[in-house]
């Protein structure tokens, strides 16, 4: 994740990058972008990680990503909305790790 443009998502599996989304202008997009890049290679996302540079501040990019079968997020948290997204991935059964540590390249 840290090599990668903010903002940025990346999608992991079995210690391996799937795809990634990078240098977007939202972390929907950058989802977007790595899922169907994912998608183009073959990749199975059931059981696969979602990592971003950045929190989530809504709960969309964890509804997108349950949707493609991701079952856990890696995020630096610190949104004053951080709860919104927490309580989205209790919901959709996923993992949420909140790292404290932002990534962020330009």
């Amino acid at each position: 994740m840290k090599h990668s443009k903010s903002n940025a998502i990346v999608l992991a599996k079995d210690a391996q990058l799937l795809a990634s989304g990078t240098g977007q202008t939202s972390r929907v997009d950058a989802l977007e972008q790595a899922i169907a890049k994912a998608h183009k290679f073959g990749f199975d996302l059931h059981g696969a990680v979602m990592a971003s540079d950045a929190f989530f501040p809504f709960p969309d990019c964890v509804t997108i990503a349950a949707t493609a079968g991701i079952t856990a997020v890696v995020q630096p948290g610190g949104s004053v909305r951080d709860q919104e997204s927490i309580t989205a991935c209790d919901e959709l059964g996923i993992a949420m790790v909140l790292t404290g540590h932002r990534h962020f390249k330009h």
